[in-house]
């Protein structure tokens, strides 16, 4: 784990920790919704202000509700962050009465010996100020009357926050994080993957589908390297999602994936490639970036019949998830921790594959040999020649083939050269884009 301060924001259901949460990274990373329990594991970021780095952490609500099984959980996890704090934002909502519930947590909260601002948010106006005087009775360290929704006094806060930042934090500004998302269908294990990366439970996790709502975010060290694992909502049809909270859940996720900078495809060996299966890895395929695939629950494979598994399932995903065949596999189990170390070794790899320039000389040396053994098929079928190959960009490698006549690659050409590509320069782990363009 990065050793910087950690600020960790607490509070019941729907008093606007996740609003607030974006509003101090300038950046939508939690999910903002009108029901309650939007947030269950404990989001983390990196943020900065006034030069100094710290983790911001959004905890799940301290909610009692029947209809929330997941209750004690959520507790234990934002009371664990509270005890690791450096700084705690104890949020309320100014728009209604104080709750019993809220004075006994802030009497908790006080024998901590933390450092603790009450922020009082929702308050878009002075006028709303003076009738929120109750919650002067909480003496915090600081008090705070602010609207997360519209950056009323966001700016005091931010002020007070970085004064009670340690200088120390400014020596960490260099680390940028590899992003990581993980990705699958629900309840092959994904966050029960980034427990067993972390060493502890940092995510939630229940048999019960749907627990990850949030996308949320964690860090680790490894080797020296920063990551920044992204676990991700279980993806399924959203028509057969009824829950409003995990649909939001879904399409973040979705967006999400845009942004990471490595994927990772987690998928049940004992079940797969079910057609969700398919349906996630095309969508990290259009996303084109460096793709790992897992399969996890080996442990439940039995051990006579592991070796005999391994071809079935290596050869399986070459013919059922062929279009991401440039895709290392890895048989892992996250409740042993087999192999699952590998992933991050993998992740860095991949991504310094999909960084990667070949230089012109070379690229056509390949493509003359190509041509002389399989010369290029194109649309029209003749009157085409393939005059030079030149590589113009990566994340992902991306190279145009200038021709005499504009024309189209035959899609199965396109697919064959592009094979070759990868086995000529070693572009394992990501995709490779081609462009045909009149000389």
């Amino acid at each position: 784990m990065v050793k910087l301060p950690q600020v960790v924001i607490l509070g019941f259901p729907n008093v606007g920790k996740s609003t607030l949460f974006n509003r101090l990274l300038r950046q939508k990373v939690a999910i903002v919704h009108h029901l309650p329990g939007m947030t269950r594991d404990s989001l983390l970021a990196l943020g900065r202000v006034e030069g100094k780095d710290f983790l911001l952490v959004d905890t799940g609500g301290f909610i009692d509700s029947a209809q929330e099984p997941l209750t004690e959980k959520i507790k234990e996890k934002a009371w664990k962050a509270a005890l690791s704090a450096h700084l705690i934002l104890y949020v309320l909502d100014g728009r209604r009465q104080l709750l019993p519930a809220e004075e006994e947590l802030y009497v908790s909260l006080k024998k901590l010996g933390r450092p603790l601002f009450i922020v009082v948010n929702k308050i878009d106006t002075p006028a709303m100020e003076t009738k929120a005087a109750e919650y002067f009775r909480l003496t915090g360290d600081e008090a705070f009357f602010i609207s997360a929704e519209q950056l009323r006094n966001l700016d005091q806060l931010e002020e007070a926050i970085a004064a009670r930042l340690p200088e120390a934090a400014q020596q960490e500004a260099e680390v940028k994080p590899l992003r990581l998302a993980v990705i699958g269908r629900i309840n092959v294990g994904k966050s029960s993957l980034i427990n067993r990366l972390c060493g502890e439970e940092r995510l939630i996790v229940s048999d019960k589908p749907g627990t990850t709502r949030d996308v949320v975010e964690t860090y680790l060290f490894r080797s020296g390297r920063l990551f920044s694992l992204v676990d991700t909502a279980g993806l399924r049809r959203l028509s057969r999602v009824k829950d409003e909270r995990e649909k939001a859940a879904i399409v973040v996720t979705q967006k999400r994936i845009r942004l990471a900078e490595v994927i990772c495809l987690i998928m049940d060996v004992t079940e797969f490639p079910t057609r969700q299966d398919l349906a996630i890895a095309q969508l990290a395929a259009a996303s084109y970036k460096p793709l790992i695939i897992a399969l996890n629950k080996w442990d439940l494979i039995p051990v006579d019949k592991r070796d005999k598994a391994a071809a079935w399932c290596r050869e399986k995903v070459q013919q059922s998830l062929e279009f991401v065949g440039y895709a290392p596999v890895f048989l892992v189990s996250a409740k042993t921790g087999k192999g699952v170390f590998n992933l991050l070794d993998e992740a860095v790899r991949v991504y310094e594959q999909a960084g990667r320039r070949v230089e012109t000389h070379a690229l056509n040396e390949f493509l003359e040999k190509v041509k002389l053994s399989h010369p290029p098929l194109f649309e029209s079928r003749y009157g085409v020649k393939a005059k030079y190959l030149t590589q113009v960009g990566v994340h992902p490698p991306t190279f145009v083939l200038f021709v005499s006549r504009q024309e189209k690659l035959l899609p199965a050409y396109e697919k064959f050269f592009l094979g070759q590509l990868r086995q000529a320069f070693g572009f394992w782990g990501t995709p490779l884009r081609l462009k045909v363009r009149e000389k």
